[in-house]
């Protein structure tokens, strides 16, 4: 027999465990759908320094500290992909795994990284090439690796990386970074950084089924060699199966109304899977309580 719940949230982020704790506390049944590890994003972030109350905390810290929290409210989890949502209220939760029936659902989906696209990139997926340091560093101890990106979230990671790593070559298809100073002053400072701006990779190169070199557009350094390589070229939301339940955007960002519910009934929508300026812990929570107020008003 299907398991019913007053809200599902489908999505263990920063907003989807915040919502969940929202509704737990006004004593609402409540289940989180996650396929991967509570946090989302956050888990795979070196250091989070900008969120009140630390001055300085590990994002898988930040994220098991919430996850603990839900947990001693005894909110339940499930660990499984939600593959659709089909019906009306109550509507059908459908995952790889069960079938589960809510009042309300939250989307809480998050993004995922954006890949490259270029040859090898799937075929050394784990293999050399990764998309979280934090996970990942600690395999390349005193090796040789690569950061492709020129954002924040690359500065940083490289930052992390250069820590572990014999030596860490950033590389930048332009010529500047999208970034603040003082994070680009840092990289700059740190003797076993490399800087390579203006190129692109043309293709992964392997050696025995393992990365091994990055072909790259640039004169100077066509070839680079290395042991991995972590990409942090951007995101994308996670809504692909959404497409044909609910309106996104040509992006795939889910459209919400002023209360962030969707083009469903009783449906609602929060954190990263949101077009906006500002993807930040802090808003990503606020969303998260606001929607879960929004459902405990009706």
């Amino acid at each position: 027999m299907n398991q019913h719940y007053h809200t599902i949230i489908i999505g263990a982020g920063v907003a989807g465990m915040t919502a969940a704790l929202y509704l737990k506390r006004a004593g609402k049944k409540v289940l989180v759908i996650e396929k991967e590890a509570p946090g989302g994003q956050i888990t795979r972030t070196s250091k989070i320094e900008n969120y009140p109350g630390f001055i300085s905390i590990e994002g898988p810290e930040l994220a098991f500290t919430m996850y603990e929290q839900l947990t001693n409210l005894e909110v339940e989890f499930a660990y499984s992909e939600v593959t659709s949502i089909k019906g009306m209220t109550p509507y059908q939760v459908i995952t790889d795994k069960e079938i589960y029936t809510s009042d309300y659902i939250i989307l809480a989906l998050g993004r995922k990284p954006r890949k490259l696209n270029v040859k090898n990139e799937e075929k050394l997926t784990g293999k050399g090439i990764s998309w979280c340091a934090v996970c990942d560093g600690p395999l390349y101890k005193n090796k040789r690796v690569a950061v492709i990106g020129g954002g924040r979230s690359a500065l940083e990671e490289t930052i992390y990386l250069s820590k572990l790593c014999k030596e860490v070559t950033l590389i930048h298809r332009r010529d500047d970074f999208r970034a603040d100073n003082e994070l680009i002053d840092n990289v700059n400072r740190i003797e076993n950084i490399q800087i390579i701006t203006n190129a692109e990779v043309v293709e992964f190169k392997e050696k025995d089924g393992i990365l091994d070199k990055i072909i790259l557009t640039s004169k100077k350094q066509p070839i680079l060699e290395v042991d991995g390589c972590f990409e942090f070229i951007g995101q994308e939301p996670s809504t692909s199966f959404l497409k044909e339940t609910l309106n996104v955007d040509q992006e795939g960002y889910i459209e919400v109304d002023q209360e962030y519910q969707t083009s469903l009934s009783h449906v609602y929508a929060c954190g990263d899977c949101l077009k906006k300026d500002l993807y930040q812990i802090i808003n990503a929570c606020s969303e998260g309580a606001i929607v879960a107020n929004t459902i405990l008003k009706q």
